[in-house]
């Protein structure tokens, strides 16, 4: 079974922050591919949905912990190195523009705690991400990515703004390829096709 993480912080006050851009991809795919209704899995602390792409089961996990804690819903997932072949973790990027995403694999957590906090908990960096863009661009395509941490954190925390749910609605498309190539046909086709 593939198992896709989708990351963010649980709570009526982070829902539609960019920080939560890869639970919200997950909460609007699950509905679209009419996977379960969300349920509370106590020993994983996080929301589950079960579905299938093309015959092929899919969960879909939320970490119900904080960003920094989410190793603890995805460790008890995976107890071998099968496991972690079958596990995608999307999430929001600082270093690419709203609108792109980019699949990688076997790389560093690249500053983001909840990726970070997921290798611990594997110990190993060799699985999948779906990196999704959140920084502004300038109007010639240069990338205008917040610096400070308060400035970044004030920046994640904040909502998506009226104008760039335009954007926000393509990446759950572009997403949601990604996922269904990964599932369908591995990780190398998902990233051939989507990078």
């Amino acid at each position: 079974m593939k198992i896709i993480v989708g990351l963010g912080n649980p709570g009526v006050e982070y829902e539609g922050s960019r920080h939560n851009t890869g639970r919200s991809i997950l909460m609007v795919l699950a509905k679209k591919w009419e996977f379960s209704p969300w349920k509370t899995d106590v020993k994983l602390k996080a929301l589950t949905s079960i579905g299938s792409i093309e015959k092929k089961k899919v969960m879909f996990v939320l970490p119900e912990t904080f960003m920094n804690l989410s190793g603890k819903s995805v460790a008890p997932l995976i107890g071998s190195k099968k496991a972690l072949d079958d596990l995608l973790v999307i999430y929001d990027d600082l270093d690419l523009p709203l609108g792109r995403i980019k699949l990688s694999h076997n790389r560093s957590a690249g500053g983001h705690n909840g990726v970070a906090s997921i290798i611990k908990s594997v110990k190993s960096e060799a699985f999948t991400r779906i990196r999704v863009g959140v920084s502004p661009e300038t109007p010639g395509g240069k990338l205008k990515k917040p610096t400070g941490e308060s400035v970044v954190v004030d920046f994640l925390m904040k909502k998506f703004r009226e104008p760039e749910m335009v954007e926000f609605k393509k990446i759950i498309k572009k997403s949601g390829e990604a996922i269904e190539t990964f599932v369908t046909e591995g990780r190398e086709m998902a990233m051939t096709k989507h990078n």
